[in-house]
């Protein structure tokens, strides 16, 4: 049955632009409501990451709805206490809090950055320091320290004491330094600012400046984490573990499920009545989570994805030196990559040629074409992208 879109339109608040009613999924493709098939690039904005036929994931799901979805953060249930092993494990920290969402993950970590700078000196004012470009979630708190102005201005006053420092530039982010500095934060690989990772000195630098000035570290791996980048994490190919990570999207493999991570010193600083959630961490979500989890182990997805990202990268550097009229350059790492398109090249009016033919990427800041597809493709869906993007460029 074809949906009517313009009329389903005027029940929803209009903050998206949609074209298309999704109605089922297989494998790494898409179908609509009129039966056409969409091979999927974009992977739910890289959550996804098992595609969509993964029996074993599948039926861990129908099996935690037959015995427990809900119980409240009131007591523990046994899927949040094997999740937090596994993301424990993963991330080599200590203490995790489970969120709905990424931006509910990005909300208590700067919560936890604030109280710990407060149990150091409760007269601290909590600066933080962000990125410009950088893209942390809608509410409150996380639009605060998103680093692009026009997310911002609508919504002022936000909270204070939030300064911008430029990525991948260091001395910036020691120019912003006082004594009432409580925490960095930054994505390991910047997404909606267009697909780029920090650099090696950078990155490094910061966590040197924050263990100088006793500043906690976060890093935003809610897009770049989950092995999107070849790494569980994306900061482990640095060589350094930040003080609180946040991690979402892939996490749960479309089940809505984030958390916030933290090193057991800083991770210890929030005590009950602090922070809390009613449906964070509820035994359907991290039932999902550890499911994930599993597979990625089983399956061998981190190793999977170092291999097919190296073909993909050989595919999309042909693409831009075949269409380096059009292509500025390939931005990103692993299964998270853009091409930067010239100012005459919109990418939206690629987005949206591709969807014609049958082929789901999107955007992400600076007119870049992003694509973040399930950490499961094979090659042949690398060759069936690259020929639509050849055609529509």
């Amino acid at each position: 049955m074809s949906i009517d879109i313009a009329k389903a339109e005027t029940n929803f608040m209009h903050l998206y632009n949609r074209e298309v009613c999704f109605v089922k999924g297989e494998d790494v493709y898409l179908y609509d409501d009129a039966g056409k098939k969409y091979l999927d690039f974009a992977a739910g904005i890289a959550v996804n990451a098992l595609g969509y036929s993964n029996d074993e994931f599948k039926n861990a799901v129908k099996d935690q709805v037959d015995k427990l979805i809900h119980t409240s953060n009131l007591y523990f249930n046994e899927p949040s206490i094997k999740a937090t092993e596994y993301i424990t494990k993963f991330s080599r920290l200590d203490k995790v809090f489970f969120t709905n969402s990424g931006t509910e993950a990005v909300e208590g970590a700067l919560k936890l950055a604030r109280k710990y700078a407060y149990n150091k000196n409760s007269n601290s004012k909590g600066e933080i320091i962000a990125m410009n470009h950088s893209f942390h979630g809608r509410s409150m708190g996380a639009v605060s320290v998103t680093g692009t102005e026009h997310y911002r201005t609508p919504f002022e006053p936000l909270i204070g004491g939030v300064k911008f420092a430029d990525y991948n530039d260091l001395d910036s982010v020691k120019a912003l330094i006082t004594d009432e500095t409580c925490a960095i934060i930054m994505e390991t690989v910047q997404g909606e600012g267009g697909l780029t990772p920090a650099n090696e000195d950078f990155i490094k630098g910061v966590r040197a400046l924050c263990d100088e000035h006793d500043i906690c570290m976060i890093l935003d791996e809610i897009q770049c984490g989950m092995g999107r980048t070849g790494y569980m994490y994306a900061y482990e190919r640095y060589g350094i573990k930040p003080d609180i990570m946040t991690t979402a999207k892939a996490l749960g493999c479309g089940l809505p499920i984030g958390a916030f991570v933290a090193n057991a010193k800083v991770g210890e600083a929030m005590v009950p009545g602090d922070h809390g959630t009613t449906y964070g961490g509820n035994p359907l979500a991290t039932a999902a989570c550890c499911k994930v989890f599993e597979i990625f182990e089983k399956e061998n997805i981190i190793e999977h994805v170092k291999e097919i990202s190296a073909y993909f990268d050989e595919a999309l550097n042909g693409l831009m030196n075949r269409h380096s009229d059009k292509v500025e350059s390939l931005r990103g790492v692993g299964l998270m990559r853009g091409l930067a398109l010239i100012d005459e090249v919109k990418a939206g009016d690629i987005v949206k040629e591709c969807l014609d033919k049958g082929v789901v990427v999107i955007v992400a800041g600076g007119n870049v074409l992003r694509m973040v597809p399930p950490l499961v493709i094979e090659k042949e869906h690398v060759d069936e992208v690259i020929k639509v993007l050849d055609e529509v460029l």
